[in-house]
């Protein structure tokens, strides 16, 4: 049976609980504050509350505390010590440390089973926003995408996308006939980006075997959610990257889901730590992308959940979509930041014991105003929470637990191990090979071919009109006198060798030429 999540205490004493409607969970979230303000602990138990529930969860861990919730917290840990005071008082009698199952990823591959996808399945679009590229850039690389599709050429890795580039590149005037300009210099500036992004680690995240999103949404033996946990410290370095990453994640689970409804509780809850990196520079069209996936995947089951500093980090028609909310402590000391502070607090549904906007302000850390969808999916009213304690460990485990873990996973061996099918790379190589290995045999027949033709064309030269070597009459000469040598060799090369490609004819008559010497 499910239950609601217990978010934490509420009131002027801290008595009235405060819980996320877990029928209404997949209607999105939002957590935001300041640094050092208890976002991460509230990401902690939240995690822990789908887990319990039996959904499983997607998030990454930025600053590498989260790892912590595969390990039960403890009395005599010197960060969990203030807790139990804080369940007292909120009324959290059945406060206990429990672990909870945890599956940890890396795009690196280093922290956690390597993650990966293809060139393919991240699509022109993505990509684009992920090399920055211009618009004329970006319908290169659409001409690149579609000429791969209608060539059944697998683009896996980036080796796939850059062989192409290539050949489109070498072959852009015959492409420009169908697809349009097809410019050198666009094409070199691709492939530099590419070679940025290589350089950031992402030949990594590209290849084979490409990530299943039904490992992300398992339970354990006992029916709770896993819980997966992202390395994301590192990829940090990378941010475009990581946003990109998970925003590819996002839009596959909204395109290979299936329609569900409104579920009793979400299939698999997503939550997108630093979403300001998401919408930092980020060109119209996906911004928009990110709406209307947010808009539709709640029909999907799945809820997303954006943490970040500041609400104003997320557009404005994305921000109206996130029902649940739990608003730590904001700053206000510039002119800005005291608008932003006052738009925050308008966006929810006023309580009238108190001031939402000098609430925002005041609370501690640990503490947040919250909101949470009730019955009919109507905004609750505003209250001021204490959040509740974790059960399981703040801050990370070490590296031996860790590595404990994966080895013991489900996962272990299924990734592991990097997979170099024929694709792109490798299907453009042979086709290179076999053009160079047909020139070399017309070039080899165009030599042979040269000798009667050469030992014709040194007769002709020879003719001085007068007489032969052997003193018989000359015939009357038929070529005019306005016969250039140029013609000469013209007629010659027509009558030896009518009938071959304008390619060959050069190659065989300047080799023979120069073999003549």
């Amino acid at each position: 049976m499910t239950q609601d999540i217990f978010i934490g205490g509420g009131g002027p004493d801290y008595s009235t609980k405060q819980y996320l409607n877990i029928g209404y969970a997949n209607r999105h979230g939002l957590v935001a504050g300041a640094t050092g303000t208890g976002k991460t602990v509230t990401l902690q138990i939240l995690a822990e509350g789908f887990a319990s529930q039996g959904v499983p969860v997607f998030l990454s861990d930025v600053k590498g505390d989260l790892s912590g919730l595969a390990k039960a917290g403890s009395p005599d840990h010197k960060l969990h010590a203030p807790f139990m005071e804080r369940a007292g008082k909120i009324g959290f009698d059945d406060y206990s440390y429990a672990a909870f199952p945890v599956t940890f990823w890396d795009l690196y591959g280093e922290q956690g089973h390597p993650v990966r996808t293809t060139v393919s399945e991240m699509g022109p679009l993505l990509l684009s926003q992920l090399l920055g590229l211009t618009e004329a850039q970006e319908g290169i690389l659409n001409i690149a995408f579609r000429i791969a599709d209608e060539d059944g050429l697998p683009l896996l890795d980036l080796k796939d996308l850059q062989s192409l580039l290539v050949w489109i590149g070498e072959h852009s005037k015959e492409i420009a006939l169908r697809y349009g300009n097809v410019s050198s210099a666009s094409v070199g500036a691709i492939q530099r980006r590419l070679l940025v992004l290589e350089n950031q680690g992402a030949a990594d995240l590209f290849g084979e075997p490409a990530l299943a999103l039904d490992d992300l949404m398992r339970t354990d033996t006992g029916g709770r959610g896993i819980i997966n946990i992202l390395a994301s410290d590192k990829l940090m370095a990378a941010p475009k990257l990581y946003a990109t990453f998970l925003l590819w994640l996002l839009s596959e689970l909204f395109e290979e889901l299936p329609e569900v409804g409104d579920p009793d509780k979400p299939k698999l809850v997503f939550f997108f730590d630093e979403a300001h990196l998401l919408f930092d520079d980020a060109p119209k069209a996906l911004v928009d992308k990110v709406e209307q996936v947010a808009r539709l995947i709640r029909s999907k089951g799945v809820g997303v959940y954006f943490i970040t500093q500041n609400p104003a980090d997320v557009p404005e028609d994305i921000l109206g979509q996130l029902g649940n909310r739990v608003q730590h402590a904001l700053r206000a000391f510039t002119a800005k930041d005291r608008k932003e502070l006052r738009m925050a607090a308008q966006t929810y549904r006023e309580n009238p014991a108190f001031d939402t906007e000098e609430a925002i302000r005041e609370v501690g850390v640990g503490e947040a105003v919250t909101s949470f969808l009730q019955k009919k999916g109507v905004p609750g009213i505003v209250e001021r929470t204490l959040v509740r304690p974790p059960s399981s460990q703040l801050g990370p485990i070490n590296d031996t637990e860790r590595q404990a873990l994966m080895a013991t996973s489900a996962m272990s061996g299924k990734y592991d191990t990097r997979l170099d099918r024929e694709s792109a790379f490798e299907m453009l190589r042979a086709r290179a090979d076999k053009a160079a290995k047909e020139a070399a045999e017309a070039e080899a027949k165009a030599e042979q071919a040269e000798t009667p033709t050469l030992r014709e064309f040194n007769n002709a030269r020879r003719y001085a009109g007068k007489g032969t070597r052997g003193g018989t009459t000359p015939r009357k000469s038929t070529r005019k006198a306005t016969e250039t040598f140029g013609g000469a060799v013209a007629s010659v090369v027509i009558k030896e060798l009518k009938g071959t490609t304008g390619r060959r004819i050069v190659r065989g008559i300047l080799g023979g030429l120069f073999k003549g010497r």
